[in-house]
């Protein structure tokens, strides 16, 4: 695992909805390390436990990071400040395997939309299916259509785009996809899985599990998975995650 330290500078920060966070951060010797699906471990001040946030995209100098304000240790950190340094932890974990040529449907659900984006950016042909709580909730749709032949939005309420969930969608363009690539809550990782099983589609799918270390030295995002002889063991998202090919998931 390559990775690295870095006090990085932000240089970009933007409330994009409701409690959503997008940050730029220039730190160049861990940006041309990045790969599609990983992630970064980052310091908040005060905090014993750094805070793992996906990476959103990446250049030669900078990562992009979108993040959602879910405690304490989130809120400190959106209040950072351009031109401020944040400790940065990353590249970590296995990101997506993206093969050259193929049709790929980008799947993500809520906070689980932002690690697809870069993943978009690597594909040769790319489709992008974004669900979201509502109109409020909706992030990053501009910057998928600028990488994707096709973005599907669809609201839980409906209002904002298709009425319904990211898997009715998955539904009907499943038979013009060669692979799924997803992110977002478990139920729904769970079901796009279902759906690619049954049309013999390959899926990765990107576990959210709550983490320590980031590394692979403590236990805290141990989850079921089976090895390569069909036999459950618990593996460490951190590292041999968070993109695991469905089959191997215990559900």
């Amino acid at each position: 695992m390559k990775y690295d330290v870095c006090n990085a500078r932000l240089i970009k920060s933007k409330e994009i909805a409701k409690g959503i966070f997008d940050f730029v951060i220039e730190c160049p010797q861990l940006a041309q390390k990045a790969q599609a699906g990983q992630f970064a471990h980052i310091a908040v001040p005060g905090k014993t436990l750094r805070r793992p946030i996906s990476i959103c995209d990446a250049t030669d100098q900078t990562l992009r990071i979108v993040f959602q304000i879910k405690g304490e240790g989130t809120q400190i950190l959106s209040e950072t400040k351009v031109g401020e340094s944040i400790d940065i932890l990353a590249p970590l974990g296995h990101g997506f395997t993206i093969p050259k040529g193929k049709k790929i449907a980008f799947v993500g659900g809520g906070i689980g939309v932002p690690p697809m984006l870069y993943s978009a950016k690597r594909a040769d042909n790319a489709v992008a299916i974004l669900g979201f709580r509502n109109k409020d909730a909706v992030i990053l749709e501009e910057d998928f259509k600028s990488v994707c032949s096709k973005v599907y939005v669809a609201t839980d309420d409906g209002s904002y785009g298709i009425h319904g969930f990211t898997t009715d969608i998955l539904k009907d363009v499943i038979d013009e996809v060669d692979m799924v690539c997803s992110c977002g809550p478990t139920p729904m990782l769970k079901a796009l899985a279902a759906i690619c099983k049954e049309h013999n589609t390959p899926c990765q799918v990107s576990l959210e599990e709550r983490m320590g270390c980031g590394i692979g030295a403590c236990l805290v995002c141990a989850c079921k998975t089976l090895d390569k002889n069909g036999n459950v063991e618990h593996s460490h998202v951190c590292k041999k995650g968070p993109v695991y090919n469905a089959e191997e998931v215990v559900w």
